[in-house]
Order: structure tokens, then C-alpha cells, then sequence
């Protein structure tokens, strides 16, 4: 055995505890999921194409109930036709916010894709719209701004509180369910009537609950994230209060039609298995994440979340001293994909982005963050951030190749 099949080693010794709490929750969720399908009582017919309009789709409406039970929800929106998170999130955000309203997020900046959609102009933003927003920040050790938030609801055009669940690009952890269900609380206790919403990109079953169940008015994520367990072609969701749901869905078609139009000629099989499998796939990304993480650190690399307890997503940061390094990292993570293993990356001007980004996707479903990917802006500090990985193998073979292509290995 090589030393970087020993330090490997080490690793899965020392995380053993954990690995086995991580497997507790798949479980749970396991459970969760299966009582939801039979609830539903879900049928081959739930599979089945349709065209067109898509009136009377029954796999569609299915679907969509089927997601609510699953995140405890009133009601549940689910389309292919929401091509991603941004979009979805997009879709949910201009269905309940409307001229003179202010969004005010509570978790410091959204998502750099977003914020275009909120800000812009002359491209059609929130802002061209002329909703307003504000933030407050996090505190230094990623804790809610209690003080500023209550501050910030004294405005009375706040309609819709955010919480982004995920770190973004940003050093800290992902919000936890239990911080999340204590802010909702606290918003509440300060009088705000409107809607709560959570980007829950990146977090769905790393929990054994969900924003829906513990506060929240709306949650939206990316069937290319965990919910669709890695073989979902494309689609988004959207769960919660059916009121809020169905002020979206008018949002996604037309105020006259909502939710009873939509079609899918290809059918929906693989949505239906794909959250099936989500809360197995979800455990294997976020144990992948834990070796890793635990590996690159004594290799001296700064990594968060922390490794001796569970995380509330699955995404992983790492720090680099240069450029050289951030790219030679995110290349490893492609030379070790399933899909075009063989490509050299280099930084481009994605779409959505204000810096320059160096994305490894190599990856069945193109973009999906579910499997082992790894992307990072070109920018100080260097920090590299990886997420997913459809079998704990996969993670444990290219971290490997990580390890190796730091100096000295």
C-alpha cells in the first residue's frame, strides 16, 4: 500500500462514527420516501409520456404531490420545464413578489447566478420590475443577525424573507434545519405575515427533515441536485403552502392556466426512480465529501465543513495558495469523471458569473451537481468547491487523483 492509499485508510477508520450516523439518516429518508410513494400509490401509468397541452397528466400532478409528501408540504410543483436551480428559483420569485415588495435576505448575498435575476438591469430583474432588495449578513461564525433581521422586518414592503441553505461561494456551512426552523420562528415572533423561502440547493436528505417541515413557506432546488438522485434528465422543484405554490405555478405558464398544463414526451420514469434513489445517493456524496475532506487536510489543505460531524449539505471548499493550484485541483476531480475524462479545463466566462470559472463536470447529466463535480471562481482567495458523487467509490478513486496532484504526492 502506497502513502496515499494510507492516508486514505486512516480516514475511513477515524470517520467511521460518522459514516454511520450519515447512514441512520439515509434510512430515514429512505423510509420517508417509500411512505410517500405508497401514499401515492404510484403505478406504472405514472410513467407515461404526454404531449401537448398536457391536460388531465396524471404523472405530472402525481409527481408533484408526490414531492410535497416528501418534504412535508402542502403542495408540490415539479417540471422538467424548470431547466435548473436558478430558473426554478427565478420562476418562484417573481410569482410572489410584485411591484413596490422588497426581498430581503436574511443569509447575506444569494448565489451568483442570482444575482442578476434580483438586481440587474434592463434585463428584466426584480429590480426592473421595481421590487426592491436588502440583506443582512451572517455573523463571522455563519449564525443568524438576529438583531439586523428584526431591524430589517420593521419595513413593511418586506413580502418575502430568503434563506439560501448552501454556502455558495462563500466559507461557511450550510445552514442547518435546526437554525433554520429557530430563524423561522423568530420571524414570525416579529410579525412578518409574508412568505419564507429557502433555496435548498445542495441540502435535500442530508437531513432527516426539510425547510417545509421546520418553518419555512417555500423551499426550490434542482433536479439535478439531490432529489433527482442523479438520473433525472433536467427539471426543478418547488414545494410548500399550496397558496404560494399555486401563485408560482401562474408564474411558470400563464395566471389563467398554472399548474394544469405542462407536457413531457419522453415520460417520467426516471424522475419518479431518481428521488427514489436520492436518499442513498445523497449519503454516498456526503461520506465521498467527509474521506475527502478529512484526506486533504493532512495533506495541509484548509478544508469546511469540518469532518468529525455531519454536514447540512453536500458541498466541500478548498483552499489553495495560487491560481496554479485551484486549476490543477479542479482538473484531477475531470481526469477522474466517468464523462470526458480526457479534457483539459480551463477557466471560461460562464454565463452568470462575475469572475472567470473552472468547472469539472464530467458527468452523465450534464451540469449535475449530484455527481462528483467540482467548480471554482478565478479569484482570491483560491478556494475550489466540489460537491456530489453518485457512489462512495467514485469519491474515494479521484481522491486519489487529488492527492496526487498536490506537490509532494
Amino acid at each position: 500500500m502506497g502513502r496515499v492509499e494510507e492516508l486514505i485508510a486512516e480516514s475511513e477508520k477515524e470517520l467511521a462514527g460518522v459514516f454511520a450516523g450519515m447512514d441512520a439518516i439515509a434510512y430515514a429518508n429512505q423510509a420517508k420516501v417509500l411512505r410517500a410513494f405508497e401514499k401515492n400509490r404510484i403505478a406504472l401509468r405514472h410513467f407515461a409520456p404526454s404531449t401537448g397541452y398536457g391536460y388531465g397528466d396524471e404523472g405530472r400532478d402525481t409527481l408533484g404531490a408526490l414531492f410535497a409528501d416528501i418534504f412535508g408540504a402542502e403542495a408540490g410543483l415539479v417540471s422538467p420545464n424548470l431547466v435548473s436551480g436558478t430558473h426554478a428559483l427565478t420562476v418562484g420569485l417573481f410569482g410572489l413578489l410584485h411591484t413596490g415588495d422588497t426581498l430581503f435576505s436574511i443569509s447575506g448575498d444569494p448565489y451568483d447566478t442570482l444575482c442578476e435575476v434580483i438586481s440587474g438591469k434592463g434585463n428584466g430583474s426584480l429590480a426592473d420590475y421595481g421590487v426592491a432588495f436588502k440583506k443582512c449578513e451572517l455573523k463571522e461564525d455563519g449564525s443568524f443577525d438576529y438583531d439586523a433581521i428584526r431591524d430589517g422586518l420593521r419595513d413593511p414592503s418586506v413580502s418575502v424573507v430568503f434563506l439560501q441553505r448552501s454556502r455558495g461561494y462563500a466559507w461557511r456551512d450550510a445552514l442547518s434545519e435546526a437554525q433554520i426552523a429557530e430563524v423561522c420562528k423568530f420571524v414570525r415572533s416579529c410579525g412578518f405575515g409574508g412568505c419564507i423561502f429557502v433555496d435548498n440547493c445542495y441540502g435535500e436528505f442530508v437531513e432527516e427533515t426539510e425547510p417545509t417541515q421546520n418553518g419555512a413557506d417555500i423551499a426550490v432546488g434542482s433536479l439535478n441536485k439531490n432529489p433527482g438522485g442523479g438520473i433525472a434528465p433536467t427539471g426543478g422543484y418547488i414545494v410548500g403552502k399550496r397558496e404560494y405554490v399555486e401563485k408560482i405555478a401562474g408564474r411558470m405558464t400563464a395566471p389563467s392556466i398554472g399548474a394544469e398544463v405542462g407536457s413531457y414526451a419522453y415520460g417520467y420514469q426516471l424522475f419518479y426512480q431518481g428521488v427514489f434513489l436520492a436518499p442513498h445517493v445523497v449519503a454516498q456524496a456526503v461520506k465521498g465529501s467527509l474521506l475527502i475532506g478529512k484526506t486533504l487536510q493532512k495533506c495541509g489543505c484548509e478544508s469546511s465543513p469540518a469532518t468529525e460531524k455531519l454536514p447540512y449539505d453536500i458541498t466541500r471548499a478548498v483552499r489553495f495558495r495560487t491560481k496554479e493550484e485551484l486549476c490543477g485541483f479542479i482538473q484531477a476531480v475531470q481526469s477522474a469523471s466517468p464523462v470526458d475524462s480526457f479534457v483539459t479545463l480551463e477557466p471560461w466566462d460562464m454565463p452568470g458569473y462575475a469572475d472567470q470559472v473552472i468547472m469539472a463536470a464530467g458527468c452523465f447529466v450534464q451540469g449535475a451537481s449530484i455527481e462528483l463535480s467540482a467548480d471554482a471562481p478565478i479569484r482570491e482567495p483560491y478556494t475550489a468547491y466540489f460537491q456530489g458523487g453518485l457512489t462512495y467509490e467514485h469519491c474515494k478513486y479521484a481522491l486519489q487523483k487529488m492527492i496526487r496532484a498536490l506537490r509532494g504526492f
